[in-house]
């Protein structure tokens, strides 16, 4: 399980709630510019996940510029002297540099959608590569299938990008904040109107390209049969509170699925603990979708809104002059201070709660929109959220414990982990005899694990119990084969990070084809020159620069899967169901979409295509102004 840090404190909480693994962004070339790290604090987060066998990946994933590839290299270097265990990359030209010999990882940012895209990364020196999140389980079968010595990573749960990862240009197109280099400002999430090819309104300012939130989590292990290797939860921006929640969920949903396949072994050490029961639903959420995970094209969408819908409460039942009824379908009530939000548009805070009756915090504004039927959501649980910003989980490892007192005058303690991850002190010492038995003694005092990372599994006694061990020296010879054992285990991990691949890759000379697989145009995200000398090498004579390098006249800013004529209703082959059939008629009012259509976002009008031919990927293009 693999989890967002948006710093060293959220990440060092992910690996105490349980991730095997965490990704955090380094303090330049991240795909989210908001969310960098001092180098200082990754070496923090990475020791701390070391002591669990836990990994530390830093995203590097923008594509970047001659003199910007030459400032990432050295800063590779210096997060694999940090103790970094891998790097996810997006850039060609980062595969064909002086880089460290830690894994690289091919972002979901290269669009890695096919088995020959797949292989080509692995081919370059991806020892991992990560999927597009499109994807169903049956194309990420029969990716594992055509490429199974290449570790898969999908995404499993949070913000969906409605754009096919790494070929999304509108925002770069509107105001010149390109996804590709970090810095998207999530015009899909805005308000917008549909028109028809002639300019004439069907829809509008609603919310068509903001999509549901992904939740996979009643699939995790179909898609680990299916080949994947890492389960991957979005939300590098996201709160404490969040990925406390979040992690915690996962980890005892894949536990779960550890116990009941006794061939199957967690990756990292640590049995979690917790003071709550993880809720994913009362994290932040646009609603869930599992996107295309069964091939189908369920509802995925939420035009009413960008922002978190929380979890289902129940529905009004009597609206009265300072206050309102509901009835309750949630596990618990609403409480003082809840945030509400009512039909996904009406929100407000509980201000007082009692029984079944809610006293608004703005009772005018809020009474006069709710009626008797409508939905209500809890978006924030007041209490909840306070246990979560409290010390909330401990993770600790099994170890057995050896007392050997059969060499007098010196005695031994070990502590074992497992067979290779083994720490033992000594100490010599003359003891007087005790009136009666001490091995109770030793059990229970050696036994005080306390605040270490360890709990005891198994105690042994080896030799004698009959002599006086004062208590202080008892806890001496803990404190310090627990520090020693610490230590063991991250030197451990430190030496297991070590992959030469990528430059074993470089070595070997020769590139594989990538003529039918990469595109030459600007979708190739070629921003250097070293990038353009690896495409050059594999066959692609003329090589296109990136849309973020030159003006355009017109050309393709998005590419999605996710079909808005689907989801109003106006496809044969995908029906909606009753309600959401219901609530797109109402938005269109007997409108018709035709094979082009058009989104206006702001002031800015772009062409939108329907790929019904195509897969059902739909375009959405731009005519830009020429200039000078």
């Amino acid at each position: 399980m693999l989890a967002p840090a948006r710093d060293a404190e959220v990440g060092i909480e992910a690996f105490n709630h349980g991730a095997d693994a965490v990704y955090i962004g380094s303090p330049r070339f991240g795909a989210r510019a908001a969310a960098g790290n001092t180098v200082a604090d990754i070496e923090r987060l990475a020791r701390h996940g070391h002591q669990f066998g836990a990994r530390t990946m830093v995203a590097l994933n923008t594509i970047l510029d001659d003199r910007e590839l030459e400032e990432a290299q050295r800063l590779a270097w210096q997060l694999y002297e940090a103790g970094v265990d891998s790097l996810i990359v997006q850039d060609l030209g980062l595969f064909g540099i002086d880089m460290p010999p830690i894994e690289l990882h091919a972002s979901t940012q290269c669009d890695n959608r096919t088995p020959e895209k797949v292989r080509l990364m692995h081919q370059l020196g991806a020892s991992r590569v990560v999927l597009a999140r499109e994807l169903s389980l049956a194309e990420i079968t029969a990716i594992h299938n055509a490429c199974p010595e290449v570790e898969l990573e999908c995404f499993v749960h949070g913000a969906l990008c409605v754009c096919i990862s790494g070929q999304c240009y509108l925002s770069a197109s509107i105001n010149g904040r390109s996804a590709n280099r970090g810095e998207c400002a999530q015009p899909c999430r805005l308000p917008m109107d549909l028109l028809d090819e002639k300019g004439n309104l069907l829809v509008s300012q609603k919310h068509l390209l903001s999509l549901r939130d992904m939740n996979r989590s009643s699939q995790l292990e179909q898609l680990l049969l299916a080949g994947v290797t890492s389960l991957k939860i979005e939300g590098r921006l996201k709160d404490l509170t969040y990925v406390k929640n979040v992690v915690a969920y996962y980890r005892k949903q894949i536990d779960a699925l550890i116990e009941k396949h006794p061939d199957w072994e967690p990756v990292s050490m640590g049995r979690c603990t917790y003071t709550f029961e993880p809720q994913p639903d009362k994290a932040f959420n646009r609603g869930f979708t599992q996107y295309f995970a069964d091939g189908q094209r369920e509802v995925m969408w939420n035009h009413d809104s960008p922002k978190s819908m929380g979890e289902e409460m129940g529905v009004v039942s009597k609206v009265g002059k300072d206050c309102f009824e509901y009835q309750l379908s949630a596990a618990t009530p609403l409480h003082n201070g809840d945030g509400v939000v009512s039909n996904t548009t009406i929100g407000f805070r509980a201000n007082r709660v009692e029984g079944n009756r809610v006293w608004p915090l703005n009772p005018g504004e809020v009474l006069r929109q709710l009626r008797p039927g409508m939905s209500l959501r809890r978006n924030l649980d007041v209490q909840f959220d306070a246990l979560l910003q409290k010390p909330s989980a401990k993770r600790k490892m099994a170890v057995l414990l050896e007392f050997d007192l059969s060499g007098l005058p010196t005695v031994t303690l070990s502590l074992c982990q497992n067979p290779s991850l083994r720490a033992q002190v000594s100490l010599d010492a003359v003891f007087e005899p005790a009136q009666k038995p001490q091995a109770e003694v030793y059990e229970r005092q050696l036994g005080k694990l306390g605040e270490s990372n360890f709990f005891l599994e198994k105690f042994s006694l080896v030799g004698q119990d009959n002599l006086y061990i004062p208590g202080s020296t008892l806890n001496q010879l803990r404190r310090e084969a627990c520090e020693k054992l610490n230590q063991v285990i991250i030197e451990a991990s430190l030496q297991s990070r070590l992959c030469e691949y990528h430059i074993d890759c470089r070595k070997a000379g020769g590139y594989p084809d990538g003529t039918t697989v990469l595109p030459s145009d600007y979708k190739a995200n070629i921003h250097n020159r070293v990038a353009a000398e690896i495409m050059h090498k594999m066959g692609v004579k003329e090589v296109e620069q990136s849309f973020e390098s030159k003006p355009r006249s017109e050309c393709t800013v998005m590419q999605t899967r996710y079909c808005l004529r689907q989801a109003l209703g106006q496809c044969a082959k995908y029906p909606l169901n009753p309600a959401e059939k219901q609530r797109a008629d109402a938005l269109l009012k007997g409108k018709k979409i035709g094979a082009e259509a058009m989104l206006k976002i702001g002031d800015e009008k772009f062409i939108l295509k329907f790929g019904c031919n195509n897969l059902c990927i739909s375009e959405i293009m731009r005519t830009f102004a020429r200039k000078t």
